[in-house]
C-alpha cells in the first residue's frame, strides 16, 4: 500500500480547532466539573484565575456554586503540569498527579539537589508529610520546623521538598471567589479522605489522549510541553493506528482524535478575556496558533504574565480592571498589541462590559482603550 500524504492544516485552521476544544468558540452549556476534566484543569498560578477562565468558557457560569463546591473540595489547585499550580477535579487530582511526578522529581534535583546534599530525603518526606497532615502549612512555615531537625540545611530548599516529593493541595480559604489566604498546604489524600493512584497503574495512554482532546491537533513537542513529560514519542507510535495525522504549514506532524471536531478555519471567532496563563496560549510548543508573530513580549514577561484578550481567535492585547476599595467604580482597561478595526472594538466593550458585570456587580463601570504597545 502507499502511504497516504498527511493533509496540512493552516494556522487559522488549527486556531479554531483549539478555540472549539477549549470552549472558546461559543460559551457551553456544561457542568463546571465537566468542563474543568475536558481541559484537563485550568492553569491557576494565581489563586482565582479559574474564575475568568470559566467565565469565558460557560453559559451562566455562577462563581459562587463554583466556589461552594471548591470549598467542599469537589475541586483542587495543586502542582501538576510543569510543576504549575493547576485547578482540577478531586478525581483528577487522584488520578493524574502521578503521571507528573517524574517532572517533580527533576525540578526538585536541578532547583535544590545541591542545596539538599547529603540529606535524606525520604526522612524529609515522612517528616513533612506529618507536620503537613497534622496542621495544613505553608513552605516557609514547614521549611522553619524542618531545619531545626536539619540544621545546617536552608530553610527553602527543606520547605520545597514535600511541594514537590508529595501531592500536596492548597487548602481554602486560598482560591474562593473574592476572598484569599495564604499559600497553606496538606495532602491531597489527606485532604480528600482517598490516595491517588499508584504510579505503576496510572495512565499515560490516556492522558496524552485527553491532551489531544483538549488542545489538539497537535505534536509531539506540544504535548511534552504542555506536560513537562518527555520520550512521548513512543505512546503517540503505539496508538498511531487509531489517531489522524495531519502537517502544519511548516511541516510538522500533528495528531488527533479522528473524530473531534475541526472547524472551517472561516468560522467566526468572539471576543474573550481570558485571565494570566490561560491554557490556550500555553498548551503547545509552537503557540502560533494562538500567539502572533511579537505579541508574547508584550505580555510575558520572564515569569510573569499579563491578562490577555481574543479578537478574531487570536492574542491581540491585554487588560486590566481598576476597581476602588469598596468596589463601587470598576474600569476595564484594553491595551492592543496593534490598533483594531471598529468592529473589533465594539465587540471587546461589550464582553469587557459584561466581564465588569462579573467581577464588579452593582459597581459603576466604564471600559478605557490605552494606546496600542509602543504608540505611548
Amino acid at each position: 500500500m502507499t502511504a497516504t500524504t498527511p493533509s496540512v492544516l493552516s494556522t487559522r485552521a488549527l486556531n479554531r480547532a483549539t478555540l472549539e476544544r477549549q470552549l472558546l468558540l461559543r460559551r457551553a452549556d456544561m457542568d463546571a466539573a465537566r468542563a474543568v476534566e475536558q481541559l484537563v484543569g485550568l492553569q491557576t498560578q494565581v489563586p482565582t484565575n479559574h474564575y475568568t477562565a470559566l467565565w469565558s468558557r460557560l453559559d451562566g457560569f455562577d462563581p459562587e456554586d463554583f466556589s461552594r463546591r471548591f470549598g467542599e473540595r469537589e475541586f483542587v489547585r495543586l502542582s501538576m503540569m510543569r510543576c504549575t499550580i493547576h485547578t482540577v477535579t478531586a478525581r483528577d487530582a487522584l488520578a493524574l498527579r502521578p503521571l507528573v511526578q517524574v517532572v517533580q522529581d527533576r525540578t526538585l534535583k536541578s532547583a535544590f539537589g545541591k542545596r539538599l546534599a547529603g540529606v535524606d530525603l525520604e526522612q524529609v518526606v515522612v517528616r513533612s508529610r506529618e507536620l503537613l497532615e497534622e496542621k495544613p502549612r505553608s513552605s516557609g512555615e514547614l521549611g522553619k520546623i524542618l531545619a531545626e531537625e536539619w540544621p545546617g540545611t536552608q530553610v527553602q530548599a527543606l520547605g520545597m521538598v514535600a511541594r514537590h516529593l508529595l501531592p500536596l493541595v492548597q487548602v481554602t480559604p486560598r482560591g474562593l471567589w473574592q476572598r484569599g489566604g495564604l499559600a497553606r498546604h496538606t495532602t491531597a489524600g489527606h485532604w480528600l479522605g482517598r490516595q491517588p493512584v499508584a504510579e505503576k497503574d496510572a495512565d499515560l495512554d490516556a492522558f496524552v489522549l485527553r491532551y489531544l482532546a483538549a488542545f489538539g491537533p497537535a505534536s509531539v513537542q506540544d504535548v511534552q510541553m504542555w506536560s513537562g513529560l518527555t520520550r512521548l514519542r513512543e505512546v503517540i507510535e503505539r496508538q498511531r493506528d487509531q489517531l489522524a495525522v495531519f502537517r502544519d504549514e511548516s511541516g510538522t506532524e500533528l495528531y488527533d482524535l479522528p473524530d473531534a471536531p475541526r472547524p472551517d478555519a472561516d468560522v467566526p471567532a468572539p471576543a474573550r478575556f481570558l485571565p494570566e496563563f490561560d491554557n490556550v496560549f500555553i498548551g503547545h510548543k509552537d503557540r502560533a496558533r494562538i500567539v502572533g508573530e511579537g505579541a508574547q513580549r508584550h505580555f510575558w514577561k520572564g515569569f510573569e504574565a499579563l491578562p490577555v484578550f481574543l479578537s478574531d481567535g487570536f492574542l491581540r492585547g491585554t487588560w486590566r480592571i481598576d476597581a476602588d476599595r469598596k468596589h463601587t467604580r470598576a474600569a476595564l482597561e484594553i491595551k492592543p498589541f496593534t490598533s483594531l478595526p471598529r468592529a473589533a472594538r465594539d465587540a471587546l466593550e461589550a464582553e469587557g462590559a459584561a466581564l465588569l458585570a462579573f467581577h464588579t456587580p452593582g459597581a459603576e463601570h466604564a471600559v478605557w482603550w490605552e494606546p496600542p504597545y509602543g504608540e505611548g
